[in-house]
């Protein structure tokens, strides 16, 4: 059974995301346009599950199923979409889950969600700080359950997106 584990920010995730990434860009090639360190371990000073979550954005999703083998190799589970239409999601660790990859197409809105949530919490300490208390919060009211853990973060999650994507939105002049 996979625990819910929360713990303070660690120094060491940005170069645990440099190393994987770049055992990514050498299964994806010319695929992949970019790689994002996203979610919470992407963030400095927030109180994170001890995962690195990955975002590479590649030119065709629809080319990202012949790569499944060689993510095999690497330790990764294909997921398939998981759940968000458009993404293809690999999980590395199984119940010890180490990484998280949300693949995306080039153009995708999901990108930019994930890119404005980050770049928020990272400029306004006050949400990343109400943000990190409650995730400290919900795992020890959930030790065993993951799914109680996530819909207790749901509504400040969709508080911050809605701020992070308006900000983010307005300095690209949408």
């Amino acid at each position: 059974m996979r625990k819910v584990e929360v713990c303070p920010s660690n120094e060491n995730w940005p170069s645990m995301f440099e190393a994987e990434a770049k055992k990514l860009q050498s299964i994806f090639g010319q695929e992949m346009i970019a790689i994002h360190h996203i979610g919470s371990t992407s963030v400095p000073g927030l109180q994170a599950k001890p995962v690195i979550d990955m975002m590479p954005v590649v030119k065709n999703i629809d080319d990202v199923d012949a790569f499944n083998q060689e993510m095999n190799k690497l330790g990764y589970e294909c997921k398939g979409e998981n759940g968000i239409s458009g993404r293809k999601y690999f999980q590395k660790g199984g119940d010890d889950r180490t990484h998280h990859v949300h693949i995306f197409q080039h153009g995708s809105d999901e990108i930019n969600r994930h890119l404005a949530f980050r770049d928020y919490l990272r400029s306004h300490p006050e949400d990343r700080e109400r943000y990190g208390t409650l995730k400290e919060r919900l795992a020890q009211q959930f030790p065993d359950d993951m799914i109680s853990y996530m819909e207790g973060k749901d509504g400040l999650v969709k508080e911050i997106e809605a701020k992070a994507l308006k900000i983010w939105d307005e300095q690209k002049g949408r």
